[in-house]
């Protein structure tokens, strides 16, 4: 066989053409924000160095698992799923905190959130549950039931240290149970389930979280948290929902979010908002060119959570509106990837993986645009990451790996029928 660049990157051309762009935009937006990162270090390469090294790695990722047949997919829930739980409980007991979230965890010296595997590990079981219980009218009606319980404790161990995800991957999994038509009906239910689970939740978020407030000193400040430590072990709720305050916080801010005055708007109270909007405020329509962003050193996360703000600043309402554009061609892609599959699975499993990405892409720029409270949600595929970068390349391998069984089914229908005295089918020219 001829060695080509065909014969390497192979499946659906257009995902890859989307993928190309997302990684030219990551690796210039990623190197002008990180400069924070280089301040006074002699090495000022390392931070783009590692990102692009990451990419790298996703890309190897990618081109593996395009070469995987579909069916493995399958083989592989169980154990997924049997990883997943163990590892979300792994990270409640003994996982590593960043920025006050217990999310990390180190398993052979590889550094990971356990909630990326978990949300991959989702969209497989449910695509699974949907392709296996479809009828010519939909889905059987025992579908509802067990695609909740294969969700739902894994949703409730994301939800107590990640909350954003959890809602993300609740929102993934109902726009696919109506792809893979299951009764309207009781999607609406959820829904109305999962509206007064949310007025519940939110009622204990206020009346257990407490709003962390500035310290006056080092020594109150050391009171005042051992205080906390003594309340939390003394209610199992409190225990259960010690990031309360953390949601509270950013809930009151973004339900209060009243016009401020420049003059009056405290910058180092609510940083993250303030020198978000005003890096998209003097972006202009064609923004002030790659490299030039005035807050890249003051935006807390500017590299990660608040990426685009900085793209918008350098690249202008144009660039915000052709990345936005990116992800939203992604889903319609997925869209017309999955219309070839023969099989229900690769349908569901490509959408699934689709809506997962695209929905966490527009999760990052609401927050970054102020149309949502602040969640923590990185840029898919954009921002600086580690695992999580390379576990998203392996979702677009996924679906590159359907794009490729789902045209050689198409081919070798077509060679069927071919086959059987010359004679074409109306419906398949």
């Amino acid at each position: 066989m001829r060695f080509s660049l065909s014969n390497i990157f192979k499946g659906d051309k257009v995902i890859w053409m989307i993928f190309f762009f997302l990684c030219v935009i990551s690796l210039v937006e990623v190197f002008s924000s990180s400069s924070t990162l280089t301040f006074n270090k002699p090495n000022y390469w390392a931070p783009i160095i590692k990102h692009g090294g990451i990419l790298l790695i996703g890309v190897a990722a990618m081109v593996v698992v395009q070469n995987i047949d579909c069916k493995y997919f399958k083989i592989a829930t169980i154990f997924l799923i049997i990883f997943s739980m163990a590892t979300l409980i792994w990270v409640l007991l003994a996982g590593q905190t960043t920025n006050g979230a217990q999310r990390w965890v180190s398993l052979f010296g590889i550094q990971f959130q356990p909630s990326e595997i978990a949300k991959g590990t989702i969209v497989l079981a449910v695509a699974q549950i949907l392709s296996a219980m479809q009828t010519e009218n939909g889905t059987e009606e025992k579908t509802f039931k067990y695609v909740l319980y294969v969700t739902c404790p894994i949703l409730f161990l994301i939800m107590v240290e990640n909350l954003s995800t959890a809602i993300l991957l609740g929102m993934v999994v109902v726009g696919m149970m109506l792809y893979g038509r299951v009764s309207i009906r009781k999607v609406g239910k959820l829904i109305g389930i999962i509206a007064v689970t949310a007025i519940v939740l939110l009622a204990l978020i206020l009346m257990f979280g407490k709003v962390e407030e500035p310290a006056v000193n080092d020594k109150n400040n050391l009171t005042e948290q051992v205080a906390k430590n003594e309340k939390k072990e003394e209610a199992f709720l409190q225990k259960l929902f010690h990031r309360a305050g953390t949601w509270k916080g950013r809930i009151i801010k973004f339900v209060n979010n009243k016009e401020t005055p420049p003059k009056d708007f405290d910058l180092s109270v609510d940083s993250q908002v303030g020198y978000s909007n005003i890096a998209i405020a003097s972006s202009g329509f064609i923004g002030k060119g790659p490299g030039n962003s005035e807050m890249r050193e003051l935006l807390p996360q500017a590299f990660s959570d608040f990426i685009y703000a900085i793209i918008i600043e350098e690249l202008g309402l144009a660039g915000g509106i052709f990345v936005m554009f990116l992800y939203i061609f992604l889903l319609w892609r997925a869209g017309r990837i999955a219309d070839r599959c023969a099989n229900n699975f690769p349908a569901f499993l490509v959408m699934g993986l689709a809506l997962l990405l695209v929905c966490q892409a527009m999760f990052n720029m609401m927050v970054a645009v102020g149309l949502a409270p602040v969640t923590g949600q990185p840029l898919p595929l954009i921002s600086k990451g580690g695992t999580s970068t390379i576990i998203n390349c392996t979702y677009l391998g996924v679906i590159l790996s359907v794009s490729i069984s789902a045209k050689r089914k198409k081919k070798k229908q077509h060679a069927v029928v071919n086959n059987n005295g010359g004679i074409t089918l109306p419906h398949n020219p």
